[in-house]
């Protein structure tokens, strides 16, 4: 899938739908609940519910400790995982 033209709100959703798809596939991957991962790493459980559906944009500390707590063993890690999970040449910028 590539993206062509989108306007920055599509890309925007398509990237935060990416991020949480991320984060619950690795949470059901450690087999925890949102409360119990949100109480462990000091994360209000509705936020972290928003992010997994894709309608929450966290600072970068919060998915930086999110990212550990999944298990990953660097943030970059995680961020390929994200990519992973966007459409090829994906760009939040316009050229």
């Amino acid at each position: 899938m590539e993206v062509k033209s989108k306007s920055n709100e599509q890309k925007k959703e398509l990237l935060l739908k990416a991020i949480g798809d991320v984060v619950a596939q690795k949470r059901k991957i450690i087999n925890k609940g949102i409360l119990l991962l949100s109480y462990e790493y000091d994360i209000p459980n509705t936020s972290l519910a928003k992010l997994e559906k894709g309608k929450r944009d966290v600072q970068i500390t919060t998915l930086w400790r999110l990212a550990e707590a999944l298990g990953c063993n660097t943030f970059s890690e995680f961020v390929k995982e994200v990519e992973k999970n966007l459409p090829k040449n994906f760009k939040l910028t316009e050229d």
